[in-house]
């Protein structure tokens, strides 16, 4: 993600969720992945390590990091 500008992608999003583990993104205007190009749906960023998710749906994740954070793109299958 090193060629991504990271604050101009998360401007782009809707913030959905913060707490002390995570901070939560919904892609509401279709913006692809920086790894794979496709769109995805939300966007997780890590702010404590480690942390645990706990998942309610099947998905695929692309990942990255950003600031020493590491960030989860999901894509629902």
């Amino acid at each position: 993600m090193d060629d991504v500008d990271f604050d101009e992608l998360v401007a782009s999003l809707t913030l959905r969720e913060e707490n002390q583990a995570i901070k939560s993104y919904q892609n509401t205007v279709a913006v692809a992945c920086p790894a794979c190009e496709a769109r995805f749906d939300d966007l997780v960023v890590c702010k404590e390590n480690p942390t645990s998710l706990n998942l309610s749906k099947q998905l695929d994740l692309c990942v990255g990091s950003a600031d020493g954070q590491a960030v989860l793109f999901t894509h629902k299958k």
